[in-house]
């Protein structure tokens, strides 16, 4: 029997790939923190998730999204789309999975945890404006196929 194939892409694909991720999960963290904060005046809780996003967003996930962006700019062409990321990273986004999962089942998700959710969803969004930023200057310069 042949051995699988590993599912190698080009480098626009990696760098499509990397902030396509961070928005969609930002987007879908934002909803869910969104859901569970109350109709009304519970809502404009959102602006402090925004505020705190946005900070996490520059003293932190700036400077990982350019360290992601920095790697896959080397990367040769047909590398596995798995190494989008470092497997750092890849742990990383593990833990944050399992931590929410724990948070959710520890408590009642309410005001707090939907700030939270907001916050880092927020953070990933705006941070993700670096990646498209690189995408589409490489992809519409012509550096990358």
């Amino acid at each position: 029997m042949a051995p699988l194939a590993k599912p190698g892409v080009s480098r626009a694909v990696h760098l499509f790939t990397a902030p396509l991720l961070w928005t969609a999960v930002g987007g879908l963290l934002m909803a869910r923190g969104w859901s569970w904060l109350d109709p009304g005046r519970g809502r404009l809780l959102f602006l402090a998730a925004g505020l705190l996003g946005t900070l996490k967003s520059l003293f932190v996930l700036d400077r990982i999204a350019r360290r992601s962006l920095e790697r896959i700019v080397r990367f040769q062409d047909n590398t596995c789309l798995g190494a989008v990321y470092s497997w750092r990273t890849w742990l990383l986004v593990f833990l944050m999975m399992l931590a929410g999962i724990v948070l959710r089942s520890v408590t009642q998700p309410g005001p707090c945890i939907g700030i939270l959710y907001g916050a880092v969803g927020w953070s990933l969004c705006l941070s993700s404006r670096l990646g498209w930023r690189e995408w589409y200057h490489r992809v519409h310069h012509h550096e990358i196929a």
